[in-house]
């Protein structure tokens, strides 16, 4: 119940529309009661009406209809489309909520969530889950209201006509609710494990489209198949298991509401015989069990779409209650200057607490200005190193200071903005060349896009495209080269100008020809800057002020090129090697 009462808060701010709604829908769901009675009226006191003649009977019958069209086709039209129309709105204003908050905090995530749960599961929640929960705003708070009206009004004018009848009538109701109760409490558990099931096939499937290229390459189609089939097989189950109960509800439920109406019939023709009640009344009667019975079975779908709607409800405040494992401290201050000194004081890190250190007892002060190196063999801790700076990652050990306070009293989107990032995969979007570098600095000038774009040797390419600075570069700058996409990477954090600048294996996977002009632009892009530089190809940083040999998590060697280079240590060892590869 703790998800309905937080889905609620979502649907708090619309409650005076849901008000306004519900009343109009008790216009719509009301008028159509009159039919029975109008059945009444017809066969009692017109067909069967005696001492009038056929003239003043058609007279009657005449005003009778057409009372009954103004009421059904002039004044009931505009009640059924501003009730609909309303309605929706509702749901749609509550879902839009919801993904916003969703989306704000899918932001604040750590990368130690993302790096833990596939995205495909992420988006089936903000997309699938949160569309499954509109029924609870439509369904839930509007039509079951709604058609539980009509049940009571149905009782209370069947209760005037014949108090005996009535009692038949509700004689089914205690074995429908007892049903209801019985099926519906597994069908929640068997809906949600449905969802999660799909949520599983989404986040395969998601992982497969990026990776077409690699199964393609391996030829691993038909492995690959099998691996989805698999998956997809268990969603099957669950499905199958989640409609075989539902249908079993149905096949229960429906075969009350429809013996009740058998009863009543018999009930009824046998009063009639007897005397006690009119033929019409038997007419208003039946059109009654109707008006009485299908609102009931309405209810029974209601029921499995508010069990599907709660299950999805469940699965996205689960989603929403996701812990932030990177918090702004109680009297964290906005970072609003920097000078960019930094130091590591006993920093050590862990990704997750179950394994071992990556990172154990770093000490390192970098100087305003400085640029610094880190290099050593793969998995050494050198981009974990420079990930704790930006705080993607807190340390679990030790702390790490930016100008002499501790980078956790400051507010991290306040400390990010202090910090330019080009990394070996740096994300694009599909959007245009200029949206893409605008993300530096999305309030910047064409000019001064520009201006970043020629900074970062990017600006001749760019007019080479079909649109220049407006052509679309696919997902993840599909269209464009490993040089070009680490240009506009480049020319985004050119045009961002931050105080501290992180280059981490910016220049790795490049040609000969791309990797000059990225390196050019580099150089340009950390003068003056705080730099720290994670680096595969040592002969790129040869001209840093200091570099910092990382070796199983602990800094082994640090000087610079031509200091270690005379020690003939780990950095010499290194740097021979690739010189002979």
């Amino acid at each position: 119940m703790n998800s309905i009462r937080r889905y609620l808060s979502f649907v708090k701010p619309y409650r005076k529309q849901i008000s306004w709604t519900i009343v109009i829908g008790l216009l719509k769901f009301g008028i159509p009661l009159l039919i029975p009675l109008i059945l009444k009226y017809v066969v009692d006191n017109i067909i069967s009406a005696s001492g009038i003649s056929e003239t003043d009977k058609l007279i009657r019958l005449g005003w009778l209809l057409g009372g009954a069209v103004f009421v059904f086709g002039i004044i009931r039209p505009p009640i059924e489309y501003y009730r609909q129309y309303y309605a929706q709105w509702v749901a749609s204003k509550v879902l839009f909520d919801i993904r916003d908050k969703l989306f704000h905090h899918i932001q604040r995530l750590s990368l130690r969530f993302y790096s833990n749960n596939k995205s495909g599961e992420i988006i089936s929640r903000v997309i699938n889950d949160v569309e499954q929960t509109k029924d609870f705003v439509i369904t839930g708070l509007m039509n079951v209201w709604l058609d539980m009206f009509t049940i009571v009004i149905a009782i209370i004018i069947m209760a005037t006509m014949d108090g005996w009848l009535t009692l038949a009538a509700l004689a089914m109701l205690p074995f429908y609710g007892g049903s209801v109760k019985y099926f519906y409490a597994r069908l929640r558990g068997l809906t949600k494990e449905r969802s999660q099931a799909l949520a599983e096939v989404q986040g395969h499937l998601h992982e497969r489209v990026q990776g077409m290229s690699v199964i393609r390459s391996f030829a691993l189609e038909d492995y690959e198949q099998q691996r989805f089939n698999k998956r997809n097989g268990r969603f099957l189950e669950k499905a199958m298991a989640q409609t075989s109960w539902n249908a079993k509800t149905f096949a229960v439920v429906n075969t009350i509401t429809d013996l009740a109406p058998l009863l009543v019939i018999g009930i009824s023709a046998y009063r009639a015989i007897l005397g006690h009640i009119t033929i019409g009344e038997v007419v208003a009667f039946a059109g009654y069990m109707d008006r009485l019975y299908n609102p009931l079975r309405r209810l029974v779908n209601s029921s499995t779409t508010l069990t599907q709607a709660h299950a999805s409800m469940d699965r996205v405040v689960e989603f929403m209650d996701e812990e932030y494992d990177i918090k702004d401290g109680k009297h964290a201050e906005s970072l609003d200057h920097v000078d960019g000194a930094i130091s590591f004081e006993h920093v050590s890190f862990r990704y997750n607490d179950h394994e071992p250190d990556v990172l154990t007892d770093i000490n390192l002060s970098v100087e305003k200005g400085e640029t610094i190196a880190l290099v050593g063999m793969s998995g050494g801790g050198k981009s974990s190193l420079v990930s704790l700076i930006p705080r993607f990652y807190d340390v679990t050990g030790g702390r790490i200071l930016l100008d002499g306070a501790d980078i956790r009293s400051y507010k991290v989107r306040t400390l990010r903005d202090k910090i330019g990032m080009v990394l070996q995969d740096n994300i694009l979007f599909s959007e245009s060349v200029k949206e893409n570098i605008l993300m530096g600095n999305p309030e910047a000038s064409d000019e001064e896009v520009v201006s970043a774009a020629k900074a970062a040797n990017a600006h001749d390419f760019i007019l080479g495209l079909p649109q220049g600075y407006d052509t679309k570069i696919g997902e993840r700058g599909v269209k464009l080269s490993g040089g070009q996409k680490q240009r506009l990477a480049i020319a985004r954090v050119f045009l961002k100008n931050p105080p501290l600048l992180i280059l981490d294996e910016a220049t790795s996977a490049l040609d000969l020809e791309s990797e000059h002009l990225i390196q050019e632009s580099l150089e340009t892009l950390a003068k003056d800057r705080t730099t720290f530089i994670v680096a595969h190809r040592l002969a790129t940083i040869t001209h840093a002020d200091r570099i910092v040999v990382i070796i199983d998590g602990q800094i082994a060697e640090s000087g610079t090129h031509s200091a270690l280079m005379r020690q003939e240590g780990a950095y010499y060892n290194l740097f021979n090697v690739q010189a002979f590869d």
